[in-house]
Formats: structure tokens, sequence, C-alpha cells
């Protein structure tokens, strides 16, 4: 009988600049300020990024993922997407879509999910950071 190794989870954490403002095209000016406040304006936010990934370890690297693999995938990805953009402006995923965290971490799922597939380990959650406060979590769709 084979013995399962243990499935353990490693989360990186990255960071990048980007700024945004929110705005609804389909609303007046009056609802947008109502909902969205002084955040109809351009700002920015230092964004806090976790990839955590899930797998059995390999028993000859002791690893559950190469983090240099990961590394290029994040960077190549998201970091040199989203890093100092204005994100409802220069990014055509966000055309008709808030720039919220929320969006931002299906946005960045989509991006980088499909490097996982037939892996021996998988992308378990995407946590963003905006604020101190603010933090999205999501576990993909599946998990819906």
């Amino acid at each position: 009988m084979k013995k399962r190794l243990s499935m353990p989870l490693i989360t990186k954490e990255y960071k990048f600049c980007a700024a945004h403002k929110y705005w609804n095209k389909n609303w007046s000016d009056k609802k947008n300020n109502e909902v969205f406040g002084e955040d109809v304006r351009n700002h920015g936010h230092n964004y806090v990024l976790r990839i955590t990934v899930k797998g059995e370890i390999n028993t000859e690297s002791g690893f559950l993922v190469d983090l240099g693999w990961l590394n290029n995938i994040i960077k190549k990805e998201i970091i040199n997407i989203l890093d100092h953009s204005q994100i409802d402006e220069d990014i055509p995923w966000f055309k008709d879509k808030s720039p919220s965290t929320e969006n931002l971490v299906i946005f960045m799922w989509e991006k980088i999910h499909p490097y996982f597939t037939e892996k021996d380990f998988h992308l378990h959650k995407i946590f963003l950071r905006e604020t101190p406060t603010i933090f999205t979590e999501y576990y993909g769709p599946e998990n819906e």
C-alpha cells in the first residue's frame, strides 16, 4: 500500500501598487457619489497579494511547489499587468467591471489558474488586501 503524503498549504506573498476609481456609468452622478463617496476620484493602494497552493510534497525536493516557477507566473500574469496601473482604464478585463478587490481576485484566478492544471498541486486560494481593514479571499469558481 502506497503511503499518502501530507497535503500542506504554502502561501507566497507579493506586493504591488495600483490606482483606480469607482464609477458606474449606468448610474447618475448623485447615485455614484452616494454609493462610492470619495472613491469616485482616482486613488491608489499598496496591495498585498497572497497566493496559496495545496498539494503533496515532492519526495525528491521536499517542496510542495517550485517557488521560482510560481514567482515567474505571478510576475508575468499579475504584477507586470497591475503594478502602477490605473486598473479601470489600463486593463481591458475591467472595461465594464468595478476594480474592486472582489473582481480583482477573480481576474487573478483566471490569469493564473490555467498554469496549475496537470500539476501535483493546485491553486487553493487568492488573498488580496487593499487596505489594513479590507481584504478579499477567493477559492475559485468551483467553490462558489
